[in-house]
């Protein structure tokens, strides 16, 4: 029964949802393609669920084709939440949702779809924000982040962007310095730049 009450909200109220915002549904999956980027919601179920408790999360991700060339990968016209280049639950970009939702005998369907709703349309709002490899990449940057960092520098330094991108990995440095992993990512960088013929540092 709380299997079918999930099964009819993800039928009519998050696909009308997500349709009228230009996502298409494929199982679990709703994706919109706009230029080089690909938009993904996922729906992914506990697999601790009961007969009387059905749990799940909403992943959201980003696909960038042109940061799929610098990783040197194939480009994918289907990617999976897993191979997108920008990755995070849902309460990471709406804020006051809860971290996984939960149907149970006591839940009141008009509060968790409201819930449910408005943390979608959130997260549309914020994928509005994201139509771009380099924007993905300076979410990232205003970290600093570790995540996509070699990716990162790839860009800026394509552009041209040496200021940012020495910006950026001096941020990188004093935030993640001291650790011992350091070393490792530091190569990585280090290689980049003299891919670039920019001087490192």
């Amino acid at each position: 029964m709380l299997q079918q009450l999930f099964n009819d909200m993800m039928k009519q109220d998050v696909k009308p949802f997500l349709s009228k915002h230009g996502f298409a549904r494929k199982g679990p999956n709703f994706s919109k393609i706009a230029d080089r980027l690909v938009y993904l919601f996922n729906f992914q179920k506990s697999s601790g669920n009961s007969a009387d408790n059905v749990m799940f999360y909403v992943n959201c991700g980003i696909y960038s084709a042109e940061l799929a060339e610098i990783q040197s990968k194939e480009i994918l016209a289907a990617p999976q939440e897993t191979d997108c280049h920008f990755r995070a639950r849902m309460e990471q970009i709406a804020g006051e949702v809860p971290d996984r939702f939960s149907i149970t005998p006591d839940t009141n369907r008009d509060e968790l779809r409201e819930a449910l709703l408005n943390g979608l349309e959130a997260v549309v709002r914020f994928y509005d924000t994201m139509t771009s490899a380099r924007a993905i990449v300076d979410y990232y940057i205003s970290g600093p982040y570790l995540h996509l960092g070699e990716e990162s520098f790839h860009l800026l330094l394509q552009s041209q962007d040496e200021a940012e991108a020495k910006r950026y990995l001096k941020a990188l440095h004093e935030k993640h310095g001291t650790e011992t992993r350091w070393t490792i990512f530091e190569k990585k960088y280090r290689a980049v730049f003299e891919k670039y013929g920019v001087e490192f540092g």
